[in-house]
């Protein structure tokens, strides 16, 4: 495993050119829409969003999320700002409430996933190295990005037998709730410390807690893609504010 014997804080020059952004961009990007559009007035910023979201995906290939957010977003839009409109009841608003509120999540975890599936650990902690932040925040959130799909991949597995033995899905779980409640976690706390064991072995290989400040191969730097990623910031928030919107202009 030639990613666990590198040395920390290298980055993969292949992992560093899949995404082209600096990570320090999309660090500022999924704070700054994720700021806009849980604002309080944060609908205006809504749809450009979930534009941004989908553009990103499409740049790295990821064709489902392309295809899942603009059609999470259209469905959140018909049952929150169509639907009231043609079957007024007390149920249905309590739909279009909740379905103003995800809409505006839809956009932000777009955003976020972009930054997880192109983001590496070791270009995580390059970048907050080149912020100068604090070494426990940094090598904490690098193993937070590297851990989460290790589980993620896990919990699959879990499912997968789980499925195989009928405990799994809709039935098998009205079938035997306890049971299948049973036979799900108790191999994910199993599957989570034998995960956190690899990583506090890789991370003892990567001589994390040194004395020394790692170096990185490849370091982050701003580029022209940044550039890009500014410039269109910039049109998206004009349009949002200049140019009508449906999620407001239906509300008001």
């Amino acid at each position: 495993m030639p990613d666990v014997a590198a040395p920390i804080g290298a980055v993969s020059r292949g992992a560093a050119g899949r995404g082209g952004l600096d990570p320090r961009s999309k660090i500022l990007l999924v704070l700054a829409v994720s700021l806009a559009v849980m604002s309080p007035g944060g609908l205006v910023f809504v749809p450009a969003g979930i534009v941004l979201a989908t553009l990103l995906a499409v740049t790295e290939g990821a064709w489902r999320r392309a295809v899942a957010i603009p059609v999470l977003a259209v469905l959140m839009y018909l049952l929150g700002w169509v639907l009231p409109l043609l079957w007024p009841n007390p149920l249905v608003t309590v739909v279009a409430i909740g379905c103003g509120y995800l809409i505006r999540f839809v956009a932000a975890f777009g955003v976020g996933a972009h930054f997880i599936a192109t983001t590496s650990p070791t270009q995580l902690s390059a970048a907050l190295r080149a912020w100068r932040l604090p070494r426990a925040l940094s090598v904490t959130l690098a193993v937070m990005l590297r851990f989460f799909p290790v589980v993620a991949a896990e919990s699959a597995a879990v499912l997968d037998a789980m499925r195989l033995r009928g405990l799994a899905g809709a039935t098998g779980l009205a079938r035997h709730p306890i049971l299948s409640m049973e036979r799900f976690t108790v191999p994910m706390i199993a599957a989570s410390l034998r995960a956190s064991e690899d990583l506090s072995a890789s991370a003892i290989l990567r001589g994390l807690g040194s004395r020394h400040r790692p170096v990185s191969l490849d370091p982050p730097r701003f580029g022209w893609p940044d550039l890009v990623l500014v410039l269109a910031l910039t049109v998206f928030a004009a349009a949002s504010l200049l140019l009508p919107n449906l999620l407001t202009m239906v509300i008001a």
